[in-house]
């Protein structure tokens, strides 16, 4: 008999959507996954965003409470919970960013109320270490560090594509440098990134995904096969948040094809960098560190590629059903 485990809907192209996807796909064999919507997600305009979910969602969350099974959640909404029901749930925390909040001021002590009920719950989890530290500092005494995972068949699969014919796909001359930053959002840094490599000979500056910011340049926001051979395409990610992330999946996937990276070491970036050995960038040199980067030697780029291909679907669904097994 399947366990029951109730979630917010894994809808959107986020880092944690993503994770919480692969959540779902990794323990589905032995777990019944209920979901509710995450109505914040489906509002067009980000003021007061957060309140109106809370509010719509209010209704819902009391239906909830005397359902069979656990909860794993990743919201604000862990505020409309009882006692109770937080005392059978696993709260993610992927990464806390004022830059985010849409329902300010209100928003930041909702967040501060947050924290102090997390101790309820049956068990806190987090992405990378940094984040795990900063829940303690907070009085979450017993956090753990489940990072993301990776479809490890998918990215031999990509590894093997034919780098010249991808390269060709996206109009890349074999004397240009391709500089892959991610998404062009906000807080990403993509506009100081641009800026830094304006005028630079060889070099074109490459983003996938959302385009938040208008960035005016190479920017593709294509299905995931196509994603992943404009990452076989790429030479080198700059990665150079503003805001404090959980541990980029976008730089992760990037180091695991093979492409050297600059990271700034903000938050679970720095976690990452360290991990895999990527050096700090220096907007003031960028042009020159990424001339550096493109010469990496392959042992380095293999022992990035070793750090992390541990982080496969088998570690990734052994921790979380162990995990969701312990609070049933």
């Amino acid at each position: 008999m399947k366990a029951i485990v109730h979630s917010l809907e894994p809808v959107g192209r986020t880092g944690g959507r993503v994770y919480l996807r692969m959540l779902h796909d990794a323990t589905s064999e032995h777990v019944e996954w209920h979901t509710v919507p995450d109505h914040k997600r489906t509002y067009r305009v980000r003021r007061w965003r957060k309140l109106r979910h809370l509010a719509r969602l209010a209704p819902t969350v009391r239906a909830l409470e005397g359902a069979a099974g656990t909860f794993v959640w990743d919201d604000l909404s862990l505020l409309l919970f009882t006692p109770e029901m937080r005392a059978r749930t696993v709260f993610i925390l992927h990464h806390y960013e004022l830059l985010q909040h849409d329902s300010k001021p209100f928003e930041a002590m909702l967040w501060e109320k947050l924290f102090r009920v997390l101790p309820q719950c049956a068990a806190v989890v987090c992405v990378s270490p940094y984040w795990a530290d900063f829940l303690q500092t907070r009085g979450v005494p017993d956090v753990r560090v489940i990072y993301n995972a990776f479809d490890m068949a998918e990215v031999e699969r990509a590894r093997r594509l034919d780098r010249a014919t991808c390269r060709a796909e996206f109009d890349l001359h074999p004397n240009t440098l391709a500089v892959y930053a991610g998404k062009a959002v906000h807080w990403k840094g993509t506009e100081q990134v641009a800026r830094a490599l304006t005028g630079a000979h060889g070099i074109r500056l490459i983003t996938s995904g959302s385009n938040t910011i208008g960035f005016g340049g190479a920017h593709y926001d294509v299905p995931r096969e196509q994603y992943l051979r404009l990452l076989r395409a790429c030479d080198v990610g700059v990665f150079a948040p503003r805001m404090k992330e959980g541990w980029s999946r976008c730089a992760a996937e990037a180091l695991l094809l093979g492409m050297p990276c600059l990271i700034r070491p903000v938050a679970g970036l720095g976690d990452l960098a360290d991990l895999t050995g990527q050096p700090a960038l220096d907007i003031g040199r960028l042009q020159e560190q990424v001339r550096e980067r493109a010469a990496t030697p392959r042992t380095e780029t293999k022992n990035a590629y070793d750090a992390l291909a541990r982080f496969d679907l088998t570690y990734f669904g052994g921790a979380w059903s162990d995990l969701l097994a312990q609070v049933a």
